[in-house]
């Protein structure tokens, strides 16, 4: 059996559905997760990973594990405990959601130290185990969601700087390939989409899916902070407007290892637009 936490957002989500279609036993948790919300034959476990102890009882009987970082709650997870009780329970295989920042930003408490904390438990675990750090996601985008319903506007700062944003649908199936396969232990895979993109061309690509023209406005640095303050921790919006303004190289890196685990080139933005179109109608 595999246990999918986060089961519900916007990579377990997907995660779930193609472990399903692979045949295989899951169980998904996450706070609030309901047999509503998922497949045929998926057993739904509500649980919080900042309570390791109520997540024994899920993990009986799993013989792996995805791992969801926290997000917002990374720092009230407490990873040793949650992987004692993974290992207690028989899980051998771990996989975890990490972030490209724990490399790319190392002195962001954000980004890199409760990131990079999480990642030693796990490579200090006594599992197998993979990690997984995607950059920027796709889905992301969904942020503009509203103001390109009503108004056909994408307001975004940073309109020309491009950054390799990856499809989350990509790395569930990367998810899923190192859950069931061997030969990936020990891995640490960069997840990325195959090419830079900027805000501009983003909304351009919503613009060409929706078949309507969809004006961008570039916000200013300041104007793009106040919003991040709305629904993230300062420390975390200045981190994350970095990344967006003045990303380093490595933020900016093309990495080959989509294509390396599932043998094809991972998808663009414009691809997720047409498939996910219809929340900006």
């Amino acid at each position: 059996m595999i246990v999918v936490t986060g089961a519900t957002g916007n990579v377990g989500r997907a995660l779930v559905q193609a472990l399903a279609r692979a045949g295989e036993k899951v169980t998904a948790t996450s706070r609030r997760v309901s047999a509503a919300d998922l497949p045929d034959g998926v057993q739904a476990r509500p649980a919080d990973l900042t309570d390791a102890d109520g997540l024994r009882p899920v993990l009986d009987g799993a013989d792996a594990l995805f791992l969801q970082n926290g997000g917002a709650d990374a720092h009230l997870l407490d990873p040793g405990q949650i992987l004692d009780a993974a290992r207690d329970a028989g899980v051998r295989r771990v996989v975890l959601l990490s972030s490209q920042g724990v490399a790319t930003r190392p002195e962001s408490a954000s980004h890199g130290g409760v990131g990079r904390a999480i990642e030693e438990a796990v490579r200090g675990s006594g599992l197998d185990w993979v990690i997984l750090r995607p950059g920027g996601f796709d889905s992301n985008a969904y942020a503009w969601a509203e103001s390109v319903r009503a108004l056909r506007t994408v307001a975004a700062p940073f309109g020309d700087v491009g950054l390799p944003t990856v499809d989350p649908d990509d790395i569930a199936e990367v998810a899923a390939a190192t859950l069931r396969e061997n030969g990936h232990a020990g891995q640490v895979y960069e997840l990325t989409g195959p090419a830079l993109s900027t805000p501009r061309q983003r909304a351009g690509a919503l613009a060409e899916a929706l078949g309507e023209p969809v004006r961008f406005v570039e916000q200013t640095r300041d104007e793009a902070r106040a919003q991040l303050l709305r629904f993230m921790p300062e420390p975390v919006a200045e981190t994350t407007l970095a990344i967006l303004g003045e990303p380093t190289p490595a933020e900016r890196r093309i990495s080959p290892d989509i294509e390396r685990v599932l043998g094809r080139a991972p998808r663009t933005f414009a691809d997720w637009a047409h498939r996910h179109v219809a929340a900006f109608r």
